[in-house]
């Protein structure tokens, strides 16, 4: 996997950039670009046939520590798109995401793309709202975005067929885009060296988990699924796709039971050891947003929020 020369000093991550062609006839290719400062995977998917493209998953840099956002990891997107001559019809979210900050707001400006997410960021941001006791005039109806899907939805990319799994666990707001073979599922299963996605912020479940993953495994063997993290465990390069099969006989949580009862017993043990990511309550109140920042205050500046003691948490870093 060949680094992308999309370096801006010590503020960008090292952008890391890999496609995935599959032989079967009409079905996306995947260009996938891995941000390391979040261990996020944003991919570029698009129909070879017509040209067409989506932006799944897109990262808004931020450096916590100085409070500044810059845009090279969402330009590299638009410069792939650039090179390639794609059209981006849409830009998805498969969640608001916990651990970095959402480009959804940012590269619909710059390409009048559609935006969508799944049609339960409501009740995240209902939600949400309450913790971060957001005033009465923020909107909790997700008209933030131009689509919210439900499960079952169609809608296409190009000429590519594309079907919305409701994928609850994570959160209570994920869903699985299904384009053509390839399943982006973000956080519900990792590489399978990694196992699963936690399930303990507000609204997660590890029963919905469970069942989630049960649906996604009975997608076809060769289905290629795309993560939405990879934290490289061991050491080892960056990895983000897998395949049904390989996740049934590989994943290291997966292949430690048998049942409901006992995924949930080892994912709620190993959930009660985390520490809640860092970027967490920094980053929802822009995700549930579609992405846009805090409007400007009287003196042009920004802010965020931060709610004290609002999430509880057995592990500090």
């Amino acid at each position: 996997m060949p680094p992308v020369s999309t370096s801006e000093g010590d503020f960008m991550s090292t952008a890391v950039l890999a496609r995935s062609i599959s032989t079967a006839p009409h079905v996306p290719d995947v260009a996938a670009f891995f941000e390391k400062r979040t261990c996020s995977v944003q991919y570029v998917v698009s129909d070879p046939l017509t040209r067409c493209c989506a932006l799944v998953d897109p990262v808004l840099d931020y450096d916590e520590k100085s409070g500044s956002t810059a845009t090279w990891s969402a330009d590299a997107l638009l410069a792939f798109v650039r090179e390639k001559d794609l059209t981006v019809e849409w830009i998805l979210d498969t969640h608001p995401h916990a651990d970095h900050f959402s480009a959804a707001g940012y590269l619909k400006d710059r390409t009048g793309a559609k935006t969508a997410i799944g049609e339960h960021v409501v009740d995240v941001q209902r939600l949400w709202a309450d913790i971060y006791n957001l005033p009465a005039h923020f909107r909790t109806d997700g008209s933030q975005w131009d689509r919210l899907f439900a499960d079952g939805d169609e809608f296409r990319i190009g000429e590519l067929e594309t079907k919305v799994l409701f994928s609850p666990g994570h959160t209570l707001a994920s869903i699985t885009y299904l384009i053509g073979d390839a399943a982006f599922i973000h956080d519900t299963l990792f590489m399978p060296d990694f196992g699963t996605a936690r399930c303990d912020f507000p609204g997660g479940d590890a029963r919905a988990l469970w069942r989630t993953i049960q649906r996604i495994l009975t997608l076809p063997d060769d289905t290629r699924l795309f993560s939405g993290h990879d934290y490289m465990p061991g050491g080892r390069q960056p990895a983000w796709e897998s395949t049904v099969a390989g996740q049934k006989a590989q994943n290291v949580h997966l292949t430690k039971v048998s049942c409901e009862e006992e995924f949930v017993s080892l994912r709620q043990g190993r959930d009660a050891k985390l520490a809640m990511p860092k970027l967490i309550l920094h980053a929802l109140q822009v995700n549930m947003a579609g992405g846009r920042l805090p409007e400007p205050e009287a003196n042009g500046t920004r802010y965020l929020k931060i709610p004290l003691n609002a999430l509880q948490t057995a592990a500090w870093d």
